[in-house]
């Protein structure tokens, strides 16, 4: 399970190092292949490829005309490259992407259970003040047992 906060830094190259706690996790439970993309263009999710084939599964499961299904996929094909942690753990996050989710310098990496979620530090930081966890928040998840 992917969990916690650690930060990081995109290189010149586009490079994204990922962190050793997360990067021994995917490797160890999924190998080095991923799926990096952003359903937004806000932030970069990087999916272990078997999870992201998962996703794409249930999505087949789904008539191919479904509005929302078209939505996701023309944003996540958008923004999205199939690719692979280098030796040193880094993945390259392509241009489109990189611009779009202002990735450079320090960035925030958060697990998301079986994906993980890069943010540029300030982003994310306005985005927690935007969107404050509210009572309706903690009593849509205490439905959940949480």
């Amino acid at each position: 399970m992917l969990r916690g906060n650690a930060p990081a830094k995109i290189d010149d190259k586009g490079r994204l190092k990922v962190p050793n706690a997360f990067r021994a996790l995917i490797e160890q439970e999924h190998g080095r292949d991923v799926f990096v993309t952003s359903l937004t263009g806000e932030s970069v999710r990087i999916y272990p490829m078997p999870v992201w084939l998962d996703v794409e599964r249930r999505l087949a499961a789904m008539p191919s005309t479904h509005p929302a299904r078209v939505k996701f996929l023309d944003r996540v094909n958008f923004f999205g490259q199939a690719t692979e942690l280098d030796p040193q753990g880094r993945v390259l996050i392509q241009t489109r992407l990189r611009e779009s989710a202002v990735m450079q310098g320090e960035v925030d990496v958060l697990g998301q259970y079986n994906y993980l979620d890069v943010w540029n530090h300030d982003r994310f930081l306005a985005r927690l003040g935007r969107e404050p966890f509210t009572d309706d928040d903690a009593r849509a998840l205490a439905e959940f047992g949480i």
